[in-house]
């Protein structure tokens, strides 16, 4: 697929076709994600385009067709899609005009309110963590058996290592030995947010405002979803975190959940010190969550 430079003269162009009625909204970037960019459109809404990924445009309808539905029964702000841009000579992918969240992402200004924080993220989860119907859609290798990830923690630990950015790579083992050994989900699958790393969670006055980007709401797990808490929040807020959930999550949903939790930790390392460096795909921002997260399960390893 040709690549299409996106512009704030492009979004207006695009607006203008398909949705005249808010062509006079001015337009300007929001931000840059890692599959869409988000381009404001008036004071309240957004334009949400993909860019960087083939995969975007099935996210985006995703998005459009399951979200509308729950985002009325979240307790915290979401971007509830508006309208659906259809593909076009002038932009060939599909695109969303949807509600604008204001907020800063959590890898720019992260909590500093433990309890407020553990206590909406918490609600969010628990008012999230529904049964799926049965025609909801299966994650991207999320949401599923954390041991079907063997080989993904493994490579992650070992590019790590090797490049100087884990101390001590027995005690991430260790972490993650207690989390593939417990007992898997055998509930029904639950709506997941399946994306909960600090770019996708919005901060204000040391709390969080609002969650944003539903590309990857699927069915599953709920450990999955429950790693956020060691991404997300800081240190010694994870018991709070844990006692407001409802229902409390079971001791083997705890250990996925670390499992999970090292995983993304690693991930975001990598990414982190790939931005560090100037190489492709890499956020500087990414990393000093993710190697503070990851210092936090390795501390709590019993």
């Amino acid at each position: 697929m040709a690549h299409v430079e996106l512009t704030a003269e492009l979004v207006r162009e695009l607006v203008r076709e398909q949705h005249p009625d808010l062509a006079d909204r001015p337009v300007r970037l929001g931000a840059r994600g890692w599959d869409n960019q988000l381009w404001r459109l008036g004071d309240d809404l957004a334009v949400r385009l993909p860019w960087a990924t083939s995969s975007a445009d099935a996210l985006l309808h995703k998005e459009y067709s399951w979200l509308p539905t729950l985002a009325p029964h979240l307790p915290l702000p979401v971007p509830v899609p508006q309208r659906f841009g259809e593909p076009s000579e002038r932009f060939p992918r599909p695109w969303l005009i949807t509600t604008w969240v204001p907020g800063t992402p959590a890898d720019r200004l992260p909590v500093t309110r433990a309890a407020p924080a553990a206590g909406a993220l918490a609600t969010f989860l628990t008012a999230l963590h529904r049964p799926a119907p049965s025609g909801a859609p299966t994650g991207r290798d999320r949401g599923g058996p954390l041991t079907d990830h063997a080989d993904q923690f493994a490579e992650g630990l070992a590019h790590a290592t090797d490049r100087g950015l884990i101390h001590d790579p027995d005690a991430v083992r260790a972490v993650w030995h207690d989390a593939v050994t417990a007992p898997p989900w055998t509930g029904p699958a639950l709506w997941l947010h399946a994306d909960l790393h600090p770019a996708n969670v919005l901060t204000a006055d040391g709390t969080l405002c609002g969650v944003i980007d539903f590309g990857d709401l699927c069915a599953g797990d709920p450990a999955y979803d429950l790693a956020a808490g060691w991404l997300l929040l800081p240190e010694g807020s994870i018991d709070h975190f844990h006692a407001a959930y409802q229902p409390t999550p079971d001791a083997a949903t705890v250990r996925r959940a670390r499992g999970w939790a090292t995983v993304r930790a690693l991930s975001g390392i990598l990414i982190g010190d790939n931005g560090v460096h100037g190489r492709p795909g890499g956020k500087p921002t990414w990393g000093p969550p993710a190697h503070a997260a990851l210092r936090r399960l390795i501390a709590t390893t019993h």
